[in-house]
């Protein structure tokens, strides 16, 4: 059974390289717009959902995997940055206060029909940096293409005070949540999920007990 991947995202590539799955990149054919009167969890669902089925129908007989990530702060949904100006903002905003970080993942297939989704919430908490860290962080180009303007695996690590939760959902891949649902839809996963957990073989994972 062919894995697909419906994303660009080398984060989440790089992840689920870990779980030592053969699969193909595939970019989904789906524009991430917020609908109103969802919460930030719905939406993310929503999201990686219709990223999977937008490869699946294209590719009926693979197992497509989405996924999305959003940032929750006081019931508002903080996505990727439009520009330098939108990432500073909401840099202000999660400085010194903790927020949650929601990833879905979905499988999608349509012969044999298979559609499955799982959702991880992490909290995450923030130091209260200031204006020059913000500012010399945004210098270093890490905000752009990242839920909430920053990159846990990169530099923005040393923001971060606490991970309640699993950190894969923080980068974008839930490793755990990944692997059972390949299981559930036949796909045999090779790696010990549980050893990747102890050992934490990715940039940053260590510094936090998620």
């Amino acid at each position: 059974m062919q894995l697909v991947l419906a994303s660009t995202s080398p984060r989440r590539q790089e992840l689920l390289s870990l779980l030592g799955v053969p699969f193909a990149a595939c970019p989904p054919q789906f524009e991430e717009r917020l609908a109103p009167g969802l919460r930030p969890s719905e939406q993310v669902l929503r999201f990686a959902v219709e990223k999977a089925r937008s490869i699946s129908t294209l590719q009926p007989t693979a197992l497509v995997l989405g996924s999305d990530t959003i940032i929750e702060l006081d019931g508002d949904c903080l996505g990727k940055p439009a520009d330098a100006a939108d990432a500073r903002a909401m840099l202000q905003r999660l400085a010194g206060r903790t927020h949650q970080v929601h990833t879905a993942v979905a499988v999608s297939r349509r012969s044999p029909p298979t559609e499955k989704q799982d959702l991880v919430t992490a909290w995450v908490t923030m130091k209260p940096y200031d204006a020059a860290e913000i500012e010399a962080y945004l210098a270093t180009g890490e905000s752009l293409g990242k839920a909430g303007a920053y990159s846990i695996q990169g530099r923005a690590a040393d923001f971060i005070t606490a991970v309640q939760g699993d950190f894969t959902a923080v980068v974008g891949l839930p490793l755990r949540a990944v692997a059972q649902l390949l299981t559930a839809a036949g796909v045999t996963v090779p790696r010990d999920v549980e050893r990747l957990y102890r050992e934490k073989p990715y940039p940053n994972w260590s510094r936090f007990s998620g």
